[in-house]
């Protein structure tokens, strides 16, 4: 659906259902140089048993307008802009890689309108060396390219796919190529810049759920497990053989692991 916010459009992709705002709501974060595809193969199947889907693309990202946010905490302080604009009043928050960081903000600001965090494939904080930062910069197909075949494991690379006749690395090209020049640097310039990540963790109390790729050589789980021992009430899940985008890599396990946290 397509939405008004600060004189934007704003799209956000609901499964495929009708949204209603008084129901079990989940809220679905991408990541950095991606956008609401990232969680197409969640967002329809929690939309087709019963729950109230968000995945928006963020300002500037694929089909919103705008330009794209600066900083880790615009960006939480957006999450619940958007909530009020749609009329929720809660929601689970989840957020993958640089959305698990913007889904740990978003808890730590705005607590009353937190049920629940899921943080997939993020950390308490993700530094971004240099040269990928030049590589966004000066040659963002490459980036685009590096951070596709980065992002998934060995069977990613073999083209397996739960979809038929889906490629991940084709669909993980095609995704980022969908964002306007410039879009990618920003986003990893904010995750650079964000270091309330500890703060954060340590401010949060409701329920939270990690969900870690045992392969990942973006975001490493080792990195995930100090997160988990920051938050007062959290739980792991590592999936194995798994890469970064495990959401689409290994969408069957990752959401059998967040369905009986959203049913709790």
């Amino acid at each position: 659906m397509h939405i008004r916010m600060d004189d934007q459009d704003i799209f956000v992709s609901t499964g495929g259902r009708d949204f209603d705002p008084a129901g079990d709501v989940l809220l679905f974060i991408h990541g950095s140089g991606q956008s609401h595809l990232s969680w197409l193969l969640q967002a329809r199947f929690f939309a087709n048993r019963g729950w109230s889907v968000l995945a928006p693309d963020l300002p500037g990202h694929n089909l919103s307008g705008g330009e794209p946010l600066e900083s880790i905490e615009e960006m939480a302080d957006w999450c619940a802009a958007l909530l009020d604009a749609l009329g929720v009043k809660k929601a689970v928050v989840i957020g993958h890689s640089q959305g698990g960081l913007i889904a740990l903000e978003t808890a730590r600001r705005h607590p009353d309108r937190t049920r629940k965090l899921a943080v997939i494939g993020s950390a308490h904080a993700i530094p971004v060396a240099d040269p990928l930062l030049d590589m966004a910069r000066d040659a963002e197909g490459k980036a685009f390219r590096f951070m596709v075949s980065w992002s998934h494991g060995t069977e990613g690379h073999r083209h397996d796919h739960t979809v038929p006749g889906q490629s991940h690395l084709l669909f993980g090209n095609k995704v980022m190529g969908r964002n306007k020049p410039g879009v990618l640097l920003t986003d990893l310039l904010a995750c650079n810049s964000y270091k309330a990540g500890k703060d954060a963790a340590a401010a949060i109390s409701c329920p939270a759920l990690l969900i870690l790729a045992d392969r990942d050589r973006m975001v490493p789980k080792k990195f995930g497990l100090e997160l988990s021992e920051m938050l007062t009430d959290s739980r792991v899940v590592v999936i194995p053989d798994a890469g970064h985008f495990l959401q689409s890599e290994k969408s069957v396990e990752t959401n059998a692991a967040l369905r009986p946290f959203f049913l709790e």
